[in-house]
């Protein structure tokens, strides 16, 4: 049975992420982003990392697209046709949307009813907090800081690059 709800999610997963890029219409786009994400946040349900799969939820799929969305309201971007609107293809999609998310909650049933395969303590362990801290801040720390930096310094070029459009504008 896991096999496949990991088939359905992988080639949800999939479609999802080629929509996004073949829609023409932008705020689509990020909706197919919503469902690509969703779909990775179950894959992470399969693999035991609850975690992630909360914080893939949380984070990206609510917080980070919201903002996108925000952006892509605020710059009113012009209404452009979509590459498959005369197929419908939207319905297509709800329908999936739909027994993804079906799909999950019946995961999530299968969970409290004991009807998902047991696993080992020590794999239990590899998708809390703690475990992904652990690894993160020993194993992984020059990465670690490394990325932030880098993130730091493009956040602050962003920064730069607007401050020198306002003053380049209220010049003129």
């Amino acid at each position: 049975m896991i096999t496949y709800f990991f088939i359905f999610l992988a080639v949800l997963a999939v479609a999802s992420a080629l929509m996004m890029v073949i829609s023409k219409n932008t705020v689509n786009s990020a909706l197919f982003l919503v469902l690509n994400m969703m779909s990775l946040a179950g894959l992470f349900l399969l693999l035991q990392a609850q975690f992630l799969a909360i914080i893939q939820v949380l984070v990206y799929a609510g917080a980070i697209m919201v903002l996108f969305l925000f952006v892509i309201m605020l710059l009113n971007v012009d209404e452009e046709t979509s590459l498959f609107s005369k197929l419908r293809v939207k319905y297509f999609v709800a329908f999936l949307l739909g027994v993804g998310v079906f799909a999950q909650i019946l995961y999530s049933l299968g969970s409290f009813s004991d009807t998902l395969p047991t696993i080992s303590s020590e794999m239990a362990q590899a998708g809390t907090v703690e475990a992904i801290g652990d690894v993160l801040f020993s194993k992984y720390i020059l990465p670690f800081h490394i990325i932030a930096m880098l993130l730091t310094a493009a956040m602050n070029g962003a920064i730069m690059i607007a401050q020198h459009k306002v003053r380049t504008e209220g010049n003129k």
